[in-house]
């Protein structure tokens, strides 16, 4: 191993045992004498660990420089891109592969259909239903406002249920239930019944992204978590790209079939493309290590499960009681973390699970008022009198971008075994991108990097998820509660802030808005530094305390 990845290793997995330890040294009150012994030993072993990796670093790296100079193995290529570790056996390796097809594929295909249906309202809405309904421009507000409202209030909610109830049940229930509220839409007579069903979309959909991290953060080691986060992450840009081509092709060659318009066939075609997604998900979610019943591991890699999380100082579930909500909120990590959270969300409107709210087709924005879903790129194509056809397709490119920079920042971020670091990077970007578009007077070629580049920004969202994970590890119900607060009170603000920030009459310069951005970024990296200090600041007292005992 080299140099690099010892000192990084170590210094990585000795802070991440620490962080996720609690303040006051104890077992939760709600575990049983026999499991308080075992989280006890569970934390002495990984300290007595730890705290030898500390002490003894310096010599580890000498004897490996010094291994390595008599005998050097050769590192595969792939060592720099995908879950390199010398020391896995072919077991763990095996197992991590079944976790990659089954898990992370079914959480993927559970968000694309979300950010699809997200997508697909405002298709719908400019493709007849307006007309069909009858509905006024200031009516997809009302809709918009109804999802949001179901979609924040739904998350916290559902993270304490899902401390009672396995989530292979609850969360392909809620995909079953949205499912077929999506084919109710294309039944849907008036645009009252459009704005109710929207409520309970939302309350519904609320339960994903939240509960998805949590699961992730449930199954795989920090050296491979941050990957996972962001190409699940990535799928809603997928998504974005995929519901026009879908509304087109439907709409071309579906409507007026059967007597049902166009925009009818589009939530039918939604709903026949999440069934089987939502039915599957009843066997391919694993649940936790603790509870797992999934058909395609055996119980040694249930074992092997358990202990890859204790070793990474990951706690199992406990009952959710009053001491618990005492332990979460007597830390520094609920309010940090969503703090952080909160200021990522609201930079502009491309952060996190946030990219891809309904979104209002182009031909109506000018008669619609302010929109949170406003695109500048696509503005400032209009005001440049490029057709229609352009202004559509050319921001795709953006989610192309999005893509990408989030599946590479994934990527470096386990190699590297440093999630502030890859985040202050985003950070750097969205805020050199936000300041060249607040000062405007740049050349046309300087804002086409700027608008493409922004989203090199978005992985800060995931990569925040991931980093949170691992903070709260230690603690089940902490990490359940502290990741859907996060994204709840980052939607709740993200619901209302850009009506102020980027209010459509600024269009296609929204000085204001790229101002308040760049703004937001030096608070950004400031809260990412100050999280980053204080993590490391925990690690320190407890290995300290671990020294002097």
């Amino acid at each position: 191993m080299s140099r690099r990845f010892s000192e990084e290793y170590s210094d990585d997995t000795t802070a991440l045992l620490v962080s996720i330890m609690p303040h006051e040294h104890n077992a939760p009150e709600e575990l049983t004498v026999g499991a308080a012994n075992t989280y006890h030993s569970g934390i002495d072993k990984r300290l007595d660990v730890e705290t030898d990796k500390v002490l003894s670093n310096e010599d580890i790296v000498s004897e490996s420089s010094a291994s390595d100079n008599t005998h050097k193995a050769k590192v595969p290529w792939w060592s720099y891109l995908w879950d390199y570790e010398p020391g896995r056996s072919k077991a763990e390796a095996h197992f991590v592969q079944r976790l990659d097809i089954c898990v992370l594929t079914i959480l993927s295909l559970g968000y694309f259909i979300k950010n699809l249906d997200q997508s697909n309202i405002s298709n719908a809405f400019v493709s007849g239903m307006k007309e069909d309904l009858r509905m006024s421009g200031n009516q997809l507000n009302l809709i918009d406002v109804a999802w949001t409202s179901g979609y924040v209030v739904g998350q916290i909610p559902s993270q304490i249920i899902l401390t009672k109830v396995r989530p292979s049940i609850w969360i392909p229930s809620c995909e079953l239930v949205w499912t077929l509220l999506t084919f109710c839409l294309a039944a849907a007579q008036t645009s009252n019944q459009v704005v109710a069903i929207r409520f309970f979309v939302g309350l519904v959909e609320s339960i994903f992204y939240p509960a998805a991290h949590m699961i992730l953060g449930s199954w795989y080691k920090p050296s491979e978590l941050a990957k996972r986060a962001c190409i699940f992450h990535a799928t809603s840009a997928a998504a974005a790209m995929f519901s026009g081509y879908l509304q087109a092709g439907v709409y071309k060659g579906l409507n007026g079939v059967h007597g049902l318009a166009g925009w009818k066939w589009l939530f039918i075609m939604d709903g026949v493309i999440s069934a089987p997604i939502a039915i599957a998900g009843f066997w391919l979610i694993p649940d936790l290590p603790e509870n797992s019943q999934a058909f395609y591991l055996d119980s040694d890699q249930i074992q092997l499960a358990q202990k890859r999380m204790a070793d990474a100082g990951r706690a199992p579930r406990s009952r959710l009681g009053r001491s618990a909500w005492k332990r979460i909120f007597g830390r520094w990590h609920v309010y940090l973390l969503v703090v952080l959270y909160i200021i990522s969300s609201t930079r502009y409107d491309v952060q996190s699970d946030f990219q891809q709210r309904p979104r209002r087709a182009l031909s109506n924005l000018n008669s619609q008022g302010p929109s949170t879903s406003i695109n500048p790129l696509s503005l400032w194509l209009k005001s440049k009198n490029y057709s229609v056809e352009l202004v559509n397709i050319i921001p795709t490119t953006q989610y192309a971008m999005q893509l990408v920079t989030t599946v590479t920042f994934g990527l470096f971020s386990d190699l590297f075994r440093n999630r502030p670091i890859w985040m202050s990077v985003s950070t750097f970007a969205g805020m050199l991108c936000s300041i060249i578009l607040a000062v405007w007077t740049v050349p046309d070629g300087l804002k086409w990097f700027a608008f493409e580049t922004y989203r090199a920004s978005v992985p800060y969202g995931p990569l925040a998820m991931s980093w949170a994970n691992e903070i709260c590890g230690a603690d089940a119900e902490e990490r359940t509660i502290v990741l859907g607060l996060m994204n709840a009170l980052g939607y709740a603000f993200n619901a209302w802030l850009p009506y102020l920030t980027y209010p459509q009459v600024d269009s296609p310069k929204f000085t204001k808005g790229f101002t308040y951005s760049s703004v937001a970024f030096v608070a950004q990296f400031a809260i990412t530094g100050l999280v980053w200090w204080m993590q490391r600041r925990e690690n320190s007292r407890l290995v300290l305390h671990r020294l002097t005992v």
